[in-house]
């Protein structure tokens, strides 16, 4: 700034006011101080001037797998939200695994980040994070609720969302439903999964247990499941995918058999509407996640002070054709 002020002969405190946007400036002296600015390659301490104010104007945010369109999306969702209050977001993938969320969150913590969104891996217990929310970093989880603290929280209602496209596949003659999900110790899972019962019960069917499959989404064990319920004298004739990653692996492995099977996945596609026929899904909002939990963290920074929220948005069954077949 001292250069700056010195090339077009002005003070310091000029300086500062063309720099901020402050009033007071002739436009021939603004004029000045810009051309030695550009001249100089000037620019402004965001860092000191953000932290005199006692916020760092940024946000971590800890995903799952950003690779995955669902979380794409709902990191897209925070940045913009993020972006309109001024902040830079910071994100990284834990890879389902809580020792690598801990460090992730722990480590955007020592970078003073304003606030935290959190999707918690599997099995994580978030007491870890209570003395960081004592200290003011906001906090706010997000597709899946925090074990071992109380915070603002947002997720999707995947308990209806499995109900309704589970009662959808019923209402089309289907008695016989298998069930392919995420690894049981995920909360969307085990929500999914009691949606579908939920869906059966009402309807008095009954549950064969080699119906259900939980475990990893690779297409191996899909497939293997799969296999499994298309098979014996009384095959399921549909199947309800329990996420995105279950639904692509159960259609690749569906193409070696010879009947149809109708299918209903939780989740939307891009391509969804493309196969034939197209693929009948529930689909979530996970920008509309993201931009909620992003408004709430910044409800927080703003000095809202009330109890934990916990948000539940809703999912919707869109038609396309697979979840309409009739059994055979």
């Amino acid at each position: 700034m001292k250069d700056v002020a010195a090339r077009a002969g002005v003070g310091l405190k000029t300086v500062s006011r063309v720099v901020n946007g402050e009033p007071g400036v002739t436009s021939d002296t603004a004029e000045r101080v810009q051309a030695a600015i550009s001249a100089l390659g000037f620019r402004r301490n965001d860092s000191a001037r953000i932290l005199r104010k006692g916020r760092t104007a940024s946000v971590g945010l800890v995903l799952e797998d950003i690779a995955d369109p669902f979380y794409s999306a709902l990191s897209r969702a925070v940045e913009e939200v993020s972006r309109l209050h001024g902040s830079l977001l910071f994100t990284g993938s834990s890879d389902e695994d809580p020792e690598r969320e801990e460090q992730l969150a722990l480590a955007f913590c020592a970078r003073r980040v304003d606030g935290l969104v959190i999707v918690p891996a599997a099995g994580a217990d978030h007491r870890y994070l209570a003395p960081e929310v004592r200290a003011g970093i906001a906090t706010v989880f997000i597709d899946r609720p925090p074990l071992g603290i109380e915070a603002d929280t947002v997720l999707t209602a995947n308990a209806a969302g499995a109900r309704e496209g589970t009662a959808h596949l019923i209402g089309r003659g289907h008695r016989r439903i298998a069930f392919l999900g995420d690894s049981p110790d995920i909360h969307t899972a085990a929500e999914r999964l009691r949606g579908y019962r939920e869906a059966m019960a009402d309807a008095g069917l009954p549950v064969d247990p080699s119906w259900i499959s939980l475990g990893p989404t690779s297409p191996e064990r899909v497939g293997a499941a799969l296999a499994t319920a298309l098979s014996g004298p009384e095959p399921v004739t549909a199947l309800f995918c329990g996420n995105n990653r279950v639904t692509v692996a159960a259609l690749r492995r569906l193409r070696t058999f010879d009947r149809p099977v109708a299918v209903v996945g939780f989740d939307d596609l891009e391509f969804a509407d493309l196969l034939s026929p197209g693929l009948t899904v529930v689909a979530q909002d996970p920008a509309g996640l993201g931009r909620t939990a992003a408004q709430l963290l910044f409800a927080r920074l703003d000095g809202y002070p009330g109890p934990a929220r916990h948000l539940e948005l809703p999912a919707r069954l869109i038609p396309r054709g697979s979840g309409e077949l009739p059994p055979t």
